[in-house]
């Protein structure tokens, strides 16, 4: 498999936010959208096994694992590296978009799956199927960059009625909006989710890799 970098830091989003977590990050994408933060990973990258991976990781000492990207499922050993990790007694996380078909993953896996909305240009893409495979603990996000991403996601919260069968998770493009415009937005329309910001980009520069 091929991967970009392995690191530990804290995990800056989700519900595990601010844990010290190790971060496996696959290299390859298939969308392009255009608040990217991670394009260096579209194709950078070395060969490693598995085992090579597992191995890494555990030299970190650090019970959390996030598998990320680019976008991970699109690498078949990504599968059996999930499987490895539990076998070994990590708590796993993988970030996934909404785009590539989940079913596979190992339910134990908690997901974190990211529905395009369409200031990223690939909300088109989204596999509204892959809503049947997360488990109640698996997180849903939308990242807001305007109006009209926001009124995208309030749509299809409630279409799939998902406050009542994941964690929904709603952040904003870095830069693109004022965090408290969402917030306003969220309060007014009384929407029971979580409200986060990228918390590693508030601590080191967003142009830094490996944190």
């Amino acid at each position: 498999m091929k991967i970009n970098e392995i690191y530990r830091s804290i995990q800056g989003e989700s519900t595990f936010a601010g844990f010290p977590c190790v971060f496996v990050r696959l290299t390859y994408c298939n969308l392009r959208c255009t608040y990217c933060d991670s394009a260096y990973a579209f194709y950078e990258g070395r060969d490693m096994t598995v085992a090579e991976v597992l191995e890494a990781v555990e030299k970190f000492r650090c019970p959390l694992v996030e598998i990320t990207g680019g976008e991970p499922l699109l690498q078949a050993d990504v599968l059996p590296l999930m499987d490895g990790l539990l076998a070994r007694g990590f708590q796993v996380l993988v970030e996934t978009s909404g785009c590539v078909d989940i079913s596979r993953v190992n339910p134990q896996i908690i997901k974190i799956m990211d529905l395009k909305c369409p200031g990223s240009g690939e909300s088109a893409k989204n596999l509204f199927s892959n809503l049947d495979y997360l488990q109640p603990r698996d997180e849903i996000k939308f990242v807001v960059g305007d109006r009209e991403d926001y009124l995208w996601a309030l749509r299809i919260i409630g279409e799939y009625h998902l406050v009542n069968r994941f964690v929904v998770l709603i952040s904003t493009v870095f830069g693109a909006i004022e965090p408290k415009q969402v917030v306003a937005w969220i309060l007014e329309d009384q929407l029971s989710v979580r409200f986060q910001l990228q918390m590693h980009k508030y601590i080191w520069p967003a142009e830094t890799r490996g944190v």
